[in-house]
């Protein structure tokens, strides 16, 4: 699912002010993915039920954010690989980088560039 699949989603839509391009809990920060990784990674997951709970969430928009994950949309695997390069450009991965710590400054060519992966 794309960006105009936002349009089919009652709770999710973009936010334009987020590097991510996949949709988020309207009115919130908070990615679908956030959600949806609660209920599957981790020693303990937890229910849509709980989710809401925490995050003070319509359980409707807990489910939508889990069903539209489950549907691996394209816009979550173009963040993965947005934040995959981006790691890889800065130096992130290098497998000395906890020794050293310092990401490498990117040019804001660069930035762009990794912006539109």
């Amino acid at each position: 699912m794309a960006h105009s699949s936002a349009n089919n989603w009652q709770y999710l839509a973009p936010n334009p002010k987020s590097f991510y391009k996949q949709l988020f809990v309207k009115g919130t920060r908070i990615r679908a993915e956030v959600i949806y990784g609660l209920t599957v990674d981790g020693d303990e997951h937890l229910t849509p039920e709980e989710i809401a709970s925490e995050f003070d969430l319509p359980l409707e928009a807990v489910r939508e954010a889990i069903a539209y994950c489950q549907a691996c949309p394209a816009d979550i695997e173009r963040d993965h690989a947005a934040e995959e390069a981006l790691m890889e450009a800065t130096g992130m991965n290098d497998p000395d980088y906890k020794y050293h710590g310092k990401p490498k400054l990117l040019t804001a060519e660069e930035r762009a560039r990794l912006h539109r992966l």
